[in-house]
C-alpha cells in the first residue's frame, strides 16, 4: 500500500465525536488522515457538566496500583486520537494498521500549510458556538498546560 490516499482534515468548529467515526471510516477504508486544529473541535453540553463528567473520568484507576492505569489522556490531541481509537477495532490488525495511518496536531504543522484542509458538514456545529465546549477549554480544565 504504498499509494496511500492522504486526507487532511480541520476540525475547527467541528463536534468531536462525529468528527471521530468520519476519520475512523477514513481510516478503516485505508487512508492517510491528519486531523490539524484539535484543540477547536467541540464537545456538546453545558460547560460545567461536561467538565464534571470528564473530571469523573479522571477518577477512575486500579485500587491496587494506580500507575498501571487507565491513562487518561488531557491534551485536546491525545484526547481525539482516543475518541478515535475507541471507534476502531483497535486489538484487530486492520484496526492496529489503521490507527498508525492516524496523525492529529494542535494546530496546523509547518508541513501541512499548503495543503487542502477538508471539512464535514455533517459534523459540523448547529447550534451557535457558544452552546460548545472546545477541546481546549476543556484539556485545560482537566490539568492540561500548553
Amino acid at each position: 500500500m504504498s499509494g496511500e490516499e492522504s486526507v487532511y482534515i480541520d476540525a475547527t468548529n467541528q463536534i468531536a465525536g462525529r468528527l471521530s467515526s468520519k476519520v475512523a471510516k477514513l481510516l478503516l477504508s485505508g487512508k492517510k488522515v491528519t486531523v490539524v486544529n484539535a484543540e477547536k473541535s467541540l464537545v456538546s453540553g453545558s460547560r460545567t457538566s461536561v467538565v464534571n463528567q470528564w473530571k469523573e473520568r479522571l477518577e477512575l484507576a486500579s485500587k491496587v496500583n494506580p500507575i498501571y492505569g487507565p491513562i487518561h489522556p488531557r491534551r485536546p490531541d491525545n484526547i481525539l486520537r482516543r475518541m478515535v481509537r475507541g471507534m476502531v477495532p483497535r486489538k484487530k490488525p486492520k484496526g492496529a494498521m489503521a490507527m498508525k495511518r492516524l496523525r492529529v496536531y494542535i494546530g496546523v504543522p509547518e508541513g501541512i500549510n499548503g495543503a487542502k484542509l477538508k471539512k464535514f458538514e455533517e459534523t459540523a456545529a448547529t447550534r451557535p458556538i457558544p452552546v460548545y465546549v472546545t477541546m481546549g477549554d476543556l484539556s485545560k480544565s482537566l490539568g492540561w498546560n500548553e
